[in-house]
């Protein structure tokens, strides 16, 4: 029986690791942190192992959305969850010009228990989560831990090698599941096929001060020619993405910061009090957009779920609540072979047939959005919502139900299991 090890707070102190656990994830993110939870409160022995000693990471998605909001519900968490500093997007409009605004994206027409997105800093959900794995007997979080390697034995994966703070060491397991994003080490190790999708952007991350009135932020892109932003609104300050087009990072940070400034101001006119906050280009971090899908998410005894099986775009924001399902689907289907030791090839491709037509048909979608809208707009070509699409909603407003279950619902929803399911404390 195990207890949370190298709490996310910064220190890699670790007592000794038991060598042997019945299912291993490689990742703290949404995807690890929601299956390590799920399976220990199944009472599978899961060691989760995270490379970096906190989860204080900058530039991630911090949307939460209705159906994760229902889980973390599903889950006895809600308490905890509501009392995080947090804001609420329920709609989402745009300028369509002549002072007009129109909605287009309402998730107050979902029929669902929290029929919003919550805005929360990423590594608030994940200390949430890792706080509530704590309270499992058969629940390891392990910090500063880097898995390295793959243990194989006779052509099958057996558990990893790690790093830690006190050097190299393995960790054999029933199961591995890979959680590490979109750059996946053990993905590269498995030597599975990607299959890459084109995307035409990429992505400047940068802060400013957040105003005090900040209610006219979504996540609807602000555009002009030849430009696009988002503007996603965090405590204490603005987290903003610029689309720039794909492979032009060099050759944008040669025109200097004031370009860049110049740039920002194009499309955030309120910034003109805060953009010199921005001092050097070294503020903006640059994220290399990938979109791509591997053709077979295992192998025996090693198991690919969220970006690691399925990169997403940023396009719609719904990276994490596809990957939160993932991890949902694969707690359902493997905890009772787990349990018997047990888990087959069988069991692990079932994982899959659950989660990948969701995961291709949100990729199809996202796809589409780049081809018809992003793209057009960093050639220039449009400058605002298709004339025909405001149209329609302007006489069918029913219309918003629509992409507010794509991003807010999506294709497959899925629900807590009941054994995880929990009485709020």
């Amino acid at each position: 029986m195990r207890k949370q090890l190298g709490r996310p707070s910064g220190s890699c102190h670790h007592d000794q690791m038991n060598a042997k656990t019945t299912c291993a994830v490689v990742g703290g993110g949404p995807a690890g942190m929601v299956l390590g939870l799920l399976l220990a409160r199944a009472g599978v022995e899961v060691t989760v192992l995270e490379k970096h000693a906190d989860f204080l990471r900058d530039f991630r998605g911090d949307t939460v959305h209705p159906t994760t909001l229902r889980l973390i519900d599903e889950l006895g968490l809600w308490p905890k969850f509501s009392a995080l500093p947090h804001s609420r997007l329920e709609r989402a409009t745009v300028d369509v010009g002549a002072g007009r605004t129109i909605t287009v994206v309402d998730f107050g027409r979902l029929r669902q228990p929290h029929p919003y997105i919550a805005m929360v800093p990423q590594w608030d959900l994940l200390n949430l989560l890792a706080e509530a794995g704590e309270a499992e007997p058969t629940f390891t979080l392990r910090m500063c831990t880097e898995a390295t390697g793959l243990i194989r034995e006779g052509g099958r994966v057996v558990g990893v090698r790690y790093q830690d703070p006190d050097g190299p060491g393995e960790l054999r397991a029933d199961l591995t599941v890979g959680c590490d994003g979109r750059g996946s080490v053990l993905r590269g190790l498995a030597g599975l096929q990607v299959r890459e999708f084109p995307v035409s952007f990429d992505a400047w991350w940068f802060r400013l001060p957040r105003p005090a009135d900040d209610s006219i932020y979504t996540l609807v892109p602000r555009i002009a020619p030849g430009k696009a932003m988002i503007v996603i609104p965090r405590e204490g300050y603005l987290q903003i993405a610029m689309l720039i087009p794909k492979g032009t990072d060099a050759e944008r940070r040669a025109r200097g910061l004031d370009a860049f400034r110049a740039d920002v101001l194009a499309l955030l006119p309120e910034a003109a009090t805060t953009i010199e906050t921005i001092t050097s280009l070294d503020d903006v971090k640059h994220l290399d957009v990938r979109l791509n899908r591997l053709r077979r998410w295992h192998t025996d005894g090693l198991l690919f779920i969220g970006d690691a099986a399925h990169a997403m775009s940023p396009a719609g924001g719904v990276g994490i609540n596809v990957a939160i399902q993932d991890a949902v689907a694969t707690a359902r289907l493997l905890a009772d072979p787990l349990r018997r030791g047990a888990v087959t090839e069988r069991d692990l491709a079932a994982v899959r047939r659950r989660r990948v037509v969701p995961a291709a048909l949100t990729q199809a979608l996202q796809r589409q959005i780049d081809k018809r809208f992003l793209r057009p707009i960093l050639d220039g070509d449009v400058t605002g919502p298709p004339p025909a699409l405001v149209r329609a909603i302007e006489r069918a407003p029913w219309l918003t139900f629509v992409p507010a279950y794509l991003v807010g619902v999506g294709v497959r929803p899925e629900r807590a299991p009941e054994f995880a399911k929990r009485r709020p404390t």
